[in-house]
Parts: C-alpha cells; sequence; structure tokens
C-alpha cells in the first residue's frame, strides 16, 4: 500500500458530478440536434410523408468545448434543405449552461413543463415537454449506471460514511430527504466516491442495505470506516464488514462535548481537545485524556468531563494504522 494515503483531492466529487453531467451534456445536445433535424425535414428518421421537406444524409463531427469538457457532437446533413442549427451558438452565448440546467432539474425536483423556461433562457426557443422528458430519463439512468456501478478489483483501506439530508420538492411539497454517502481511499492515496443512495433512512435497515450493495459492487479491504456516532451505522458496519475497525468522527465528538461546554469556555476547551489528538501515540493521548478532563472538573464542566472519558477511543482508532495515513 502507497505510503502517501489520504492524499486529499478536494474536486473528487465535483468530478464524478462532471464527467456524469458531461455524458448528459452530449446526449441532450446530439438528441436537440437530431429533434432540430427533425422538425426541419418535417419528418422523423425513415418516416414516408408526403409532407417530407428533405431527407437525411448522415452526419458529420464536430467538438465542441463546455464547462464540463470537450464534447462531440452528431451533426445532422439533409439534402434538399439546409440545416443551420442554432442550438450550439446559442449555447456558446448563454451564461447558463446545459450542466446548469440538467443539475438544477435533477435536484430540485422541478416539473417538466417548468423546464421549458430553463430550456428557453438556454437555446432561445422551448423545447417540447415529451423532448425534455426523453432527455430526463436519459440523465437518470447515466445517474443509475453510474450508481451501481461495479468497483474497481483494487482494495479501499479506509471509507468514510455520513448521510445528509436535502431538501427535495414532491408532488410540489418540499420534503427532507436522506442521502446515504460513502467516500473511500483508494490505494494510490486519493478519495473516491464509491456509492451514494437517495431516499434512505438513517435506520439499521437502511444502513445495512447500503453496506450490503457496496460489498457487492466489490467494496473490499476495508480496514476502518470513519462516520458519526449512529447506532444504526455502527451496528451495520459490525454485522455486514466484521473484519473492519470503527472510527468515530472527531468532529461530531467534539460538537458533542460543546453541547454541554458555556460559551465563554470554547476556545479553551477546543484547544484542549485538539491537544489530545495531537499526541505521538495512542498511549500519550489517553494520557492527555486524563488530564484534561481533570482540568475540565476543575472548571467545574462535569458533564463535558463524563463525555470526554466515555467516548474518545472510539476517536483514537486511526492511531492504529501507520501514522502517515493519520491526516
Amino acid at each position: 500500500m502507497s505510503d502517501n494515503i489520504i492524499q486529499l483531492n478536494e474536486q473528487v466529487i465535483k468530478t464524478e458530478l462532471k464527467n456524469l453531467v458531461k455524458q448528459s451534456v452530449e446526449e441532450t445536445l446530439n438528441s436537440l440536434l437530431d429533434q432540430e433535424a427533425a422538425d426541419l425535414t418535417n419528418a422523423s428518421k425513415y418516416e414516408r410523408t408526403d409532407r417530407r421537406k428533405g431527407y437525411r444524409s448522415g452526419h458529420y463531427t464536430r467538438n465542441l468545448q463546455t464547462t464540463s469538457g470537450n464534447i462531440t457532437l452528431k451533426v445532422p446533413k439533409l439534402k434538399g434543405i439546409s440545416f443551420e442549427t442554432a442550438i450550439i451558438e446559442r449555447y456558446r452565448r448563454r451564461e447558463s449552461s446545459v450542466e446548469e440546467a440538467l443539475i438544477e432539474m435533477y435536484l430540485a425536483g422541478v416539473s417538466v413543463r417548468r423546464v421549458e423556461d430553463i430550456t428557453e433562457a438556454l437555446w432561445g426557443s422551448k423545447v417540447s415537454p415529451g423532448t425534455i422528458s426523453n432527455l430526463n430519463k436519459k440523465a437518470y439512468g447515466n445517474i443509475e449506471t453510474w450508481r451501481n456501478r461495479p468497483l474497481p478489483s483494487e482494495e479501499y483501506p479506509y471509507v468514510f460514511l455520513d448521510g445528509i439530508y436535502l431538501k427535495r420538492s414532491w408532488g410540489g411539497e418540499f420534503e427532507n430527504v436522506a442521502i446515504l454517502v460513502a467516500i473511500a481511499v483508494n490505494q494510490d492515496g486519493f478519495r473516491e466516491v464509491v456509492g451514494a443512495a437517495e431516499g434512505m433512512k438513517e435506520d439499521k435497515e437502511g444502513w445495512k442495505s447500503f453496506l450490503v450493495s457496496l460489498r457487492n459492487r466489490g467494496l473490499r479491504g476495508v480496514r476502518l470506516m470513519v462516520g458519526d456516532k449512529c447506532q444504526a451505522m455502527c451496528d451495520s458496519v459490525t454485522e455486514v464488514f466484521p473484519e473492519t475497525k470503527y472510527q468515530r468522527c472527531s468532529v461530531h465528538f467534539f460538537r458533542n462535548i460543546f453541547s454541554v461546554v458555556p460559551r465563554k469556555h470554547g476556545k479553551e476547551v477546543g484547544r484542549m481537545l485538539k491537544a489530545i489528538h495531537a499526541q505521538e501515540d495512542k498511549a500519550a493521548a489517553l494520557e492527555k485524556t486524563e488530564l484534561v478532563a481533570k482540568k475540565l472538573r476543575m472548571m467545574k464542566l462535569k458533564k463535558a468531563a463524563d463525555k470526554l472519558l466515555d467516548g474518545i477511543a472510539e476517536t483514537l482508532t486511526y492511531m492504529d494504522f501507520p501514522e502517515e495515513h493519520w491526516k
């Protein structure tokens, strides 16, 4: 395993999304070009009709630089009628992008008819609800393919787990929806989003189902899982990955202690807690914990001292691993 484990690549999540969106953008624009050709010829591909104004003659490719990278467009060639698409130039001139429209549709739960306004802002003309619906199906398909993709055959020694809540629009009403997320560190030391499940609850059934899906997709070699003090998650980790150690997130732990610390003591207590995790090894950290707890009691912060002693060991599991990996 590389000694440079935990080389934080803070762009990893954005990169994953950008690659996903890039594919969706390419399919979106090519579908719109195809629809524009159908409108000009007044007929679909291979359709025989007296109303036809021209005929297709294949296509040619051209590149288009977008904020998600370079994409390949398949521009239709027509016989009997000129094909001058306005979509590409309108796309170039707009500050808004197709990516932003797709992301807004997906995250905000915007209705198909309301998306017409977005497409009008992007291209200067509205796209039919049927076309938008078909494009959205492709986008959702790409997302599901990414979520269910087999993981590489390498090992992922460290995995971070968390459940976050986002507001989503369902039938015109906004509700909180739980998203279970797993970010793993691969053997090259870089973080990779390996799983995300929408609509799951942070209960035993939800976490177990999520972890089982990760294991079935190829998540293996996990030596340490990091998360908050969610009992359902902890129990599920023990059941699904029994060989894996658990590390409680120190940030969540500190917040739990600060909940019983008066604001006037906040900075001083913060320095004391940080000093524990700054020790050279676990034995020294536990020794420092006793001194900090004693000082907290002298400051008449008994509840904070009790919380510290009860939970500190769960935040020091990482010290069982190579020091160069601690960061």
